[in-house]
């Protein structure tokens, strides 16, 4: 077997994962965008388009884990007893390209199914499945896997309270109001900002001086001062705007009001919702890239490595498969988050896209594993809280976290009989090729 065979085949595999992703997690980013109706079904896959593959290509992860989140260690299947390094290395191919296929396959039926799941727990849950195949329980991070679970809950509930603090400050202080056209050139200005200021630290914290070299200075107080001083002006300049736009349509019927309120939230939803994108762009891609740039390390050099570097065709593959996803498939998990869970307008999306940016934010500098997906999806859930148990469909609700639940062992399960099947028919083939 050919060496540009096997990287073929596992490209072809990492692009299929790329894809699902883009089908999947890319359309919650662009859910309130388009759920809100701020932008059409067509605009939001050009904008996430953008925003995700730059995310991907320009500040994705160049040095990756060999094995997702560091679920699998490696030198475990190294170290097991009459293990060879060409064993362990064809045992890792096999079991990284069951881990791909298994995962995108359950991607695939989520997104058929219109269910938003987390890719990095489908491929954590995949990795998982056949470390256990090869080497037994002790062979996972039990410790990690245990944060991902907790996960389950942080993500979700963290975005939840946010965004129903966030969106019940907005409808008290402006939409509530008896002159909400009055209240909003008060209060959006001080909304401007706060978008502002989220989205430039997550841009900066993502990766912006991993693109311009030698901005290594822009970090900690400096990057907060930076976006201090860049919202300051985005919300004083708003601020003349949005006096001249709404400037004698505080006489208006309050309906009227309202709606002129809701076109001035508009600009904000998409460029929060666009700023999701190019941070699940950035993070996001290494769960499809991650195990095609082990698949490819292994095969160049045969050697079994935790951390590989990640060629730039890897991260534009990955870049490409995620745009082309959300393109072609992307409008069922979209249509459920923005529209199915609870009705979305900008103000609400504006609510939503803080709160899921700002908790993930934290939570990453934490070091906590938790899934864009869920704090989305939980933002959102926050907003119908504030509107009361009725804003929520709670069949949608539950059919969300029924798949949230079975994601990780589903994802376990076929990647085990993924992996059964490649050792059986493949494991001589793929040895013989490393030997050589």
């Amino acid at each position: 077997m050919d060496i540009a065979i096997v990287i073929g085949l596992a490209a072809i595999l990492g692009l299929y994962m790329a894809w699902n992703i883009g089908a999947n997690d890319v359309a919650n980013s662009m859910a309130d965008a388009v759920g809100s109706k701020a932008i059409t079904i067509r605009q939001a896959v050009i904008l996430a388009g953008i925003c995700e593959f730059a995310g991907a290509v320009l500040v994705g992860a160049h040095v990756t884990d060999t094995v997702r989140k560091g679920i699998v260690d490696p030198s475990v299947i190294s170290s097991l007893p009459g293990m060879t390094p060409g064993d362990a290395a064809a045992l890792m191919i096999i079991g990284m390209t069951a881990s791909l296929l298994s995962a995108a396959m359950w991607l695939n039926y989520s997104s058929w199914a219109g269910m938003p799941v987390s890719t990095t727990h489908s491929i954590v849950g995949a990795v998982a499945g056949f470390g256990i195949m090869v080497a037994g329980y002790d062979a996972v991070n039990w410790g990690k896997m245990g944060q991902i679970v907790a996960s389950w809950f942080i993500s979700p509930v963290a975005g939840a309270i946010m965004a129903f603090v966030l969106f019940k400050f907005i409808s008290r202080a402006i939409l509530g109001q008896h002159r909400p056209v009055m209240a909003a050139r008060k209060y959006v200005p001080y909304i401007v900002f706060l978008v502002f200021f989220v989205v430039t630290i997550a841009t900066i914290y993502k990766g912006l001086k991993h693109v311009i070299g030698g901005l290594e200075w822009m970090s900690g107080w400096t990057s907060f001062l930076i976006a201090f001083a860049l919202s300051t002006a985005a919300g004083v300049l708003s601020r003349r705007f949005i006096n001249n736009y709404l400037e004698g349509k505080e006489t208006l019927k309050i309906p009227e009001q309202l709606n002129e309120v809701e076109r001035v939230f508009t600009p904000l939803v998409i460029i929060s919702s666009c700023s999701v994108a190019f941070a699940h762009g950035a993070n996001d891609v290494a769960n499809a890239v991650g195990p095609l740039a082990a698949i490819v390390n292994i095969a160049q050099t045969g050697n079994v490595a935790m951390k590989v570097g990640v060629p730039f065709w890897v991260l534009a593959l990955g870049g490409t498969g995620i745009v082309i996803g959300l393109a072609t498939y992307g409008y069922r998990v979209m249509a459920t988050v923005g529209t199915k869970i609870t009705e979305i307008t900008p103000s609400r999306g504006v609510a939503a896209d803080i709160a899921a940016t700002t908790v993930v934010l934290v939570c990453t500098r934490m070091k906590l594993p938790i899934s864009t997906t869920h704090t989305l999806v939980g933002a959102i859930l926050g907003i119908g809280f504030a509107r009361g148990l009725g804003g929520i469909d709670r069949t949608i609700t539950r059919k969300i976290f029924g798949s949230w639940f079975i994601t990780v062992p589903a994802a376990a399960f076929l990647s085990m009989f993924l992996f059964f099947l490649g050792k059986i028919y493949m494991f001589e083939t793929v040895r013989d090729f490393i030997a050589k």
